[in-house]
Parts: C-alpha cells; sequence; structure tokens
C-alpha cells in the first residue's frame, strides 16, 4: 500500500501502482468524470499513470489552470497529427501549451499556409479527436529515439533527443501520431469538442535568428462548442480594445521609424493624460512623505557594473556610449535605483533620519528584441513611477505595508479592483540567477509574506519569479475582459545597500546597513496608460480623462455663449472645449462620442434664453436641461465617487 497526500492534508491509503483516476473515484464519481490531469510530487502525470511511492497528489479539472494547460498541449498534438496528414513531408518541432492555448512551429519545407487553410486543418483535426484515441506514454531509448527521427530525416527532433539523458526520454502515441513528449495529457482526444486556429507567423527555431526560420501555427481548443464562441466573442471585443487602435483613435500617442523602434512619442492628449497620472501619485506620495528626486538619463558604465544590472540587462541592452576621453564609457540608465544609492550616498544619516524615501518619475532604457516590441506594452524607453526606501530593519514591515496601502490606493482609483498578490520568491533550484546571501533573502521574502499576511491580501507564492536582487510582491490584476496584468510591484531589497555600501549610524553610535524597498505602483507609465485603456475601453475615469467636456453650439450665431459656457466651465475647474466648426450638431456628436468625451454641452437659441445647458452623456443618456452649476455638482460628485483622499 501506498499514502496518497491531498491538497487538503487528507491521506488516502491505495494499492501501489493505483492511478489519479482512480483516486478521484474514490472521491466522487464527479470528479472522476471532470479529472483531466494530475501532478504528483511536483511531476506532472497523465490520469493513467501508475504512482509506486508516497506522495501529494493533485487533481486537475478544465477549470484549473494546470488542466487548461495539459488539454490544450494534448490538442496541439491533434493539430500536428492533422497538419502531418494534409501536408506529407512537414518536419514538427515542439508544440506547447501557453497562457491561452497553444502553437505548434512547424517546418513546411516548400508549403505554406495562410488562414485560409485554417477551416481544413480544423476540420481534419476534429475527425481525429471524435476519434477518442487515448493518449499512451512509453518510455524509449535513445538510440531508438534517434533512429525513429534520423529515419523521418527530422534534424530538429534529433537535435532536442541529442541534448538528453538516457532513460528520459519518452514518446506520446494517440491513433496512428507519435510525438517526442515529456508528457502532461488529458485522457483522450474525445474531451476535445471544438478547436480554433487563431494565427500563423514567423519563428526561428530555438528563437536564434541564425537558425531555419519555422511556420508557428496559434490556436485554442475547449470542452464545449459554446465556450470557444464566446472566448472569440471576447477576442473581438479585445480587438476594439486593442490600446494601439485606441490610442489612435483618441491621439494620445504614436511611433516613429525615424525616432526609433519601441521609442514612443506622447501627443498633447496622451502628455495631459500622463501629467494628470503623474500628479495623482505625486499627490498621494506627498502626502505618504516621498520627496522627490531628479536622476539623468545616461551613467557610468561602472555604476551599474557596481549595482549588478550591467551583468543582467549590459549584453542585451543598448551599447555603451563612448566619450572623446579614452576609456570613459557611459550606459542609457536601465534602472533608477544605482542613481537613488548615489544619492543616499551623498550625505550621512543616522537612525533618527530614517526611513528615507525618494520617488522620481524616471525614464530608462532597455533594447528589446524587434520582434518583441508591442505598442505600449513593450517597449525600448518607459517612464518609472519609481521610489526607493531606505529604512532600518525594524521599520521594514511598517513601510512594506505602507507601500500596499499606496499601491491599493493607485489601483482601486483607476477601477482595478480585481487583483491577486503574488509573492515572488527566487527559484531554489537555481542559485546563480540571483545575488546576495543566503539568510537576507530569507529574510526579505518572509517581510514580503508577513506584510502580506498582516494586510489580508488575497496572495500566492510564485517561485523563480523574484527580481536578481530581492524578492518581490506583484500585483495581478484581472481586467474588464478577464485577462491578467502584473501591474504594480514592491521589492525588498538587502543586496544593493551591500553593493553601494549604504550606512546610517545607529543609536549605538555604530554603522549599520539599511534595508531598500523598491517600488512602482504603475510599474511604467507606457504599460500602465496601454492597460488602463484597455481596461476602459478608452472611457477613462472622469477626474483623468484629458477632456471632461465639449461644447457643441448649434450653429455660428451660438458661439458667443458657447464661449460664454466654456469660460464659466473652466472656473468650475471642468476641462472642456468648443467644437465650433462649420458641421452639423449631429456630426459633432458622433465624433464626441467616438473620442469617448464623457459630456456633450449642446447649446442653442433655448439654452442661451434660459442660460442653461442641454446635456448628452457618452453612450447616448440623455441628461436635460441643466445649469452650470448643476452640471458642476453631477461632475463633482462623479469624481468624488471615484477618487478619494488618500
Amino acid at each position: 500500500m501506498i499514502k496518497i497526500t491531498l491538497p487538503d492534508g487528507a491521506v488516502k491509503e491505495a494499492e501501489k501502482g493505483t492511478t489519479p483516476f482512480s483516486i478521484a473515484q474514490s472521491i466522487s464519481e464527479g470528479l472522476a468524470r471532470n479529472v483531466i490531469s494530475a501532478k504528483f510530487n511536483d511531476t506532472t502525470v497523465e490520469t493513467t499513470t501508475p504512482l509506486t511511492e508516497d506522495g501529494r497528489l493533485t487533481l486537475y479539472t478544465w477549470n484549473d489552470d494546470e488542466g487548461k494547460k495539459a488539454f490544450w498541449h494534448s490538442t496541439s498534438h491533434v493539430v500536428a497529427q492533422a497538419l502531418e496528414e494534409l501536408y506529407p513531408g512537414i518536419k514538427l518541432t515542439i508544440g506547447p501549451a501557453i497562457e491561452n492555448g497553444f502553437y505548434y512551429d512547424v517546418d513546411f519545407g516548400d508549403e505554406t499556409i495562410s488562414e485560409k487553410d485554417f477551416p481544413k486543418i480544423e476540420k481534419k483535426a476534429l475527425e481525429i479527436a471524435r476519434g477518442k484515441h487515448d493518449y499512451t506514454m512509453r518510455s524509449v531509448s535513445k538510440a531508438d529515439a534517434l533512429s525513429y527521427y534520423k529515419e523521418q530525416g527530422n534534424e530538429y527532433k534529433v537535435e532536442l533527443i541529442e541534448n538528453l539523458d538516457d532513460g528520459t526520454i519518452t514518446f506520446c502515441d494517440h491513433s496512428t501520431f507519435t510525438d517526442l513528449c515529456r508528457g502532461g495529457h488529458i485522457p483522450n482526444t474525445g474531451i476535445i469538442k471544438a478547436i480554433k486556429l487563431l494565427s500563423v507567423a514567423g519563428a526561428y527555431w530555438r528563437g536564434d535568428e541564425k537558425n531555419t526560420q519555422l511556420t508557428r501555427v496559434y490556436g485554442i481548443s475547449f470542452p464545449k462548442q459554446k465556450e470557444l464562441t464566446e472566448y472569440l466573442q471576447l477576442l473581438e471585443e479585445a480587438k476594439k480594445r486593442d490600446h494601439r487602435k485606441l490610442g489612435k483613435e483618441l491621439e494620445l500617442f504614436t511611433f516613429s521609424q525615424k525616432v526609433g523602434q519601441g521609442l514612443p512619442l506622447w501627443l498633447p492628449n496622451g502628455a495631459a493624460l500622463r501629467e494628470r497620472l503623474e500628479q495623482f501619485l505625486k499627490k498621494a506620495q506627498k502626502k505618504a512623505g516621498y520627496e522627490m528626486v531628479v536622476t539623468p538619463h545616461i551613467g557610468q558604465k561602472e555604476l551599474y557594473v557596481t549595482s549588478g544590472h550591467y551583468a543582467k540587462y549590459g549584453e542585451d541592452s543598448f551599447q555603451p556610449i563612448h566619450t572623446p576621453k579614452e576609456d570613459e564609457e557611459f550606459l542609457l540608465k536601465p534602472m533608477n535605483c544605482p542613481h537613488h544609492c548615489e544619492i543616499y550616498n551623498s550625505q550621512p544619516f543616522s537612525y533618527k533620519d530614517l526611513p528615507k524615501r525618494y520617488a522620481e518619475f524616471g525614464t530608462v532604457y532597455r533594447y528589446e528584441q524587434s520582434g518583441e516590441l508591442h505598442g505600449l506594452t513593450r517597449v525600448r524607453g518607459f517612464t518609472q513611477d519609481d521610489a526607493h526606501i531606505f529604512c532600518t530593519t525594524e521599520q521594514l514591515n511598517d513601510e512594506f505595508k505602507n507601500v500596499i496601502d499606496l499601491t491599493l490606493y493607485v489601483l482601486n482609483s483607476l477601477g482595478f479592483e480585481d487583483f491577486t498578490a503574488q509573492v515572488s520568491v527566487r527559484d531554489l533550484e537555481n542559485p546563480d540567477k540571483y545575488i546576495g546571501n543566503t539568510d537576507d533573502w530569507e529574510k526579505a521574502e518572509q517581510a514580503i509574506i508577513d506584510a502580506a499576511e498582516e494586510k489580508g491580501l488575497n496572495y500566492v507564492v510564485e517561485s523563480g519569479e523574484a527580481a536578481f536582487y530581492g524578492p518581490k510582491l506583484d500585483f495581478m490584476i484581472k481586467d474588464a475582459l478577464g485577462r491578467n496584468w502584473q501591474l504594480g510591484t514592491i521589492q525588498v531589497d538587502y543586496n544593493l545597500p551591500k553593493r553601494f555600501d549604504l550606512t546610517y549610524k545607529g543609536s549605538d553610535n555604530e554603522l549599520h546597513r539599511p534595508v531598500m524597498i523598491h517600488r512602482a505602483p504603475f510599474g511604467s507609465m507606457e504599460r500602465f496608460v496601454a492597460l488602463l485603456l484597455e481596461h476602459t475601453g478608452g472611457n477613462f475615469p472622469l477626474w483623468l480623462i484629458p477632456t471632461q467636456a465639449i461644447v457643441l453650439p448649434v450653429s455660428e450665431k451660438h458661439e458667443k455663449y458657447a464661449e460664454k459656457v466654456l469660460n464659466s466651465l473652466e472656473n468650475h475647474e471642468i476641462r472642456a472645449l468648443i467644437d465650433n466648426r462649420n458641421e452639423t450638431v449631429g456630426k459633432k456628436i458622433r465624433e464626441a462620442e467616438l473620442k469617448k468625451i464623457p459630456f456633450m454641452i449642446i447649446v442653442g437659441e433655448q439654452e442661451e434664453a434660459s442660460a442653461s445647458l442641454s446635456v448628452r452623456r457618452h453612450g447616448g443618456e440623455d441628461l436635460g436641461s441643466l445649469s452650470v452649476d448643476t452640471f458642476s455638482d453631477l461632475v463633482t460628485t462623479e469624481i468624488n465617487s471615484t477618487l478619494k483622499s488618500f
């Protein structure tokens, strides 16, 4: 008999060789019907895998992320089989699950495929799926595995196998199809009821531009057709909300090939939006005791060698700037923290002076690969709402909790209310990825967990997601379309204070090392604006939007009254414009709707005679005839309902 420990701590005794499916059956028939994947002692297994030792077992259904991962990876095998049958002679490489769906990288040789080929591929894949073929794993010797793929002429699989150890190689079989695979499949193909191919793209073998360019086929699948229909509707909505599309329509930002890829240019509307976001955070920071600093866009190479950023970013970043002085090198700033360390180092501090909280909207630069650039979400120059707190170890817990409060204030004020806190810690199996000693890391990780628990956050711990210099608390936001994004981050760092020899004089008159907290509630202005655009669909909170109202005179003879209304609105601190073009009011309303201006104020003879406004809300709601004071009260009430004081 073996002992199987379930996630809730319950222990089940079972005969050696029992399977995850049998364990599910012993719990309930309903679970047995729905279980599609499992994890045993941190290894992904099939529901039919024999369990031969004591261990921890987690069962997954479609509703679990790991279940979806197994479902989508299994579908990639089915799609690969369909491709082989439709395009004989192609060479398959890898087909993993991704966040939403899967892809398979294929060498099509002289063949090419496009979206017009998707229906026949989907049809063939569904025919295969309906065969209800079991997924079966089997161990293969290295020699046999190499022989199998050499006979096929598939140099990609041969290369993968050559890097594997004998005794660790497995094949997965279903129907007439065989693939090199580590495992993690659903019980059979019949569970797959809906398949949709989404796009094709080029992808270099192993991500190396020197290698062959393959065709990457993206797709997604579901256990019910209804779920695929809902997903495709969500995709259509996501296209409408794409920040690149909305940014152009709302005239927020643009890019120029002459300026350079990944370097956004902020237009007047976008600059006004950024300015309001900055002022919003600066006001809250001032109340929280932060001091604003400004640092240059470049620094001597040695600064970033000391901090460790050169080792982390140097090779893949912008190359050093050489000055007329021999051997003098500068770098575009990849992070603000080394500069803030030097500001701290510019004068001596005692324990009575701490904490010191330095904040900056600092622009940094990283040379992202051109294929990874994406609107504002992945750029080469971006501005972080950065701050660094230098405190004693005794102050760390309170300071960290104060930063949590500030981050929650920012997220709630901007409508991001559905989130999970993620404690990102080291990958203990890859210690070389990090700087510093184990004791400091353990203290920092525990400090974050303690603060998260004391603030009552709903948090998860993720191994391997820490920064190279310290663990962090990341806020994982769910947007209006149900997508997850990482926004605000708070990090505890014992390492940079050591590297920069930062000290303060303690009450014992001895020098001590401060602890450093890194924090950025927005993360970066560029990425935050992109996510805010997609979350709100461009309908920004009223307090934030650059233009809150637009005055639309019915004809030229009402322009003077429109000017008077504009002055009154500005006196009430309402941001407004006049559209006095020689166009119909209907056309002006339609264009104001497209620009997502919250209020349209129509003024004509009747409004001028009664000194009133005819107000229409974005979306078509008619608010009727209002006085300027009443309209101002309406705007103020709406702003106060979303923007609280910190």
